[in-house]
């Protein structure tokens, strides 16, 4: 429960031995506790470690932790990110998350104390959204059922595409497309290489997504940041960077961040100048990292958000291929992945008045493209053109 100057209080006792807490600065070891579960978690990602709380706070975001217990151990929480808007307005974020221990004794028990604590912790002048993780719709569905409704904030992608790492390499190379499995064997002979790199070659990340975002229409976050986030998370065996090469000169890069089993790309730019662009250069990264991720014993490489348009085509309709699809996205099928949806992403937005403010500013350009500015001032490290 929130107080008027953000203190948070002790713990309350849930029945049936499930006990919350509420914390804005937990000690280390208790932090340390709360990584560990989420890393040995499915479904959530790197957002919900400690280490983001700290990469946020350059976007002038604040954590506040929500801890489940039961017989004196962590068995579920959250990371709650909170920002003011205005002076007046709360943010409150909570992505992925809630997590709850499966081995836990009871973890519906869990699942629904954290649910009635949310609520709870929701802002009182502002807005709360949450993205549960993957597998999670019983949470999506209990806190519809206490007043949040669907998010339109688009705070995450509605669902993605990835690859299962479990089965043999050569059997994952050969569910690849035709083109693409040829590639495999023609790369070396073209000079086309790949290497895992590290924070040295950060500058060269951001200088070939400057490239990419000149085409698709975004300003690359800043050195500082990626710095930041790459040291935060790299530390921990939470990210990896890969440069792809034509001829020993960098032309394509990706960082991906790894929990729970599933590596994730974060990070890529890439520069298709000249004859590199004919090259399948950032394929040949990805073939690199999921043979370096199913040799970590990794489950799953995500290879990024679908669009809504193609969820529906091909988890609804059953259509694997359409030329109306993005051609971005489509590239990603040639991996012959799987698509997926997340958890119904809620939101919750007191008192009365700020939600019909915020309902009629989407519904009209001028509004909608207020809404979209301070969605990008709200992310704090992208700014899009």
């Amino acid at each position: 429960m929130e107080t008027d100057d953000d203190t948070l209080e002790r713990p309350v006792d849930i029945p049936s031995r499930v006990v919350t807490q509420h914390l804005v600065d937990p000690p280390a070891a208790l932090l340390a506790e709360w990584d560990r579960l989420v890393t040995r978690s499915t479904g959530t990602d790197v957002t919900q470690l400690s280490a983001w709380a700290r990469i946020r706070a350059m976007a002038g975001y604040t954590p506040s932790y929500l801890f489940a217990y039961q017989d004196g151990r962590i068995v579920g929480g959250a990371l709650v990110l909170r920002r003011r808007l205005f002076g007046v307005l709360r943010i409150k974020y909570l992505p992925y998350g809630p997590i709850v221990d499966p081995d836990s004794s009871c973890p519906a028990m869990v699942a629904l104390a954290l649910v009635d604590e949310l609520v709870e912790l929701a802002s009182p002048m502002g807005m709360t959204c949450i993205q549960p993780p993957e597998g999670a719709d019983q949470i999506s569905e209990a806190l519809l059922e206490r007043g949040f409704r669907p998010s339109r904030a688009g705070i995450a992608p509605a669902g993605s595409y990835r690859l299962d790492l479990t089965p043999p390499l050569e059997d994952i190379r050969s569910g690849f497309s035709k083109r693409l499995k040829s590639w495999t064997n023609r790369w070396p002979s073209k000079g086309v290489s790949v290497r895992q790199s590290d924070a040295r070659e950060l500058p060269l990340l951001l200088e070939l997504m400057q490239h990419t975002g000149a085409r698709h229409g975004f300003q690359p976050p800043t050195l500082e940041y990626v710095n930041l986030l790459y040291r935060e998370l790299s530390s921990g065996g939470h990210a990896a960077l890969f440069i792809g090469e034509v001829n020993g000169v960098p032309v394509s890069a990706d960082l991906v961040t790894v929990v729970g089993g599933m590596v994730r790309g974060r990070l890529g730019g890439f520069n298709g100048d000249g004859e590199a662009g004919k090259l399948s250069v950032p394929a040949a990264v990805r073939w690199e990292i999921i043979k370096w991720a199913k040799e970590q014993g990794y489950r799953w490489l995500d290879f990024g958000g679908l669009p809504e348009r193609m969820l529906d085509d091909m988890i609804e309709r059953g259509i694997h291929s359409s030329d109306d699809w993005p051609n971005a996205q489509r590239a990603k099928l040639a991996f012959n992945g799987t698509p997926f949806r997340y958890p119904t992403a809620v939101e919750l937005i007191r008192p009365f008045p700020v939600r019909l403010a915020y309902d009629f500013l989407r519904r009209n350009k001028v509004g909608a493209r207020l809404v979209a500015a301070v969605k990008v001032m709200l992310r704090g490290q992208f700014r899009h053109k």
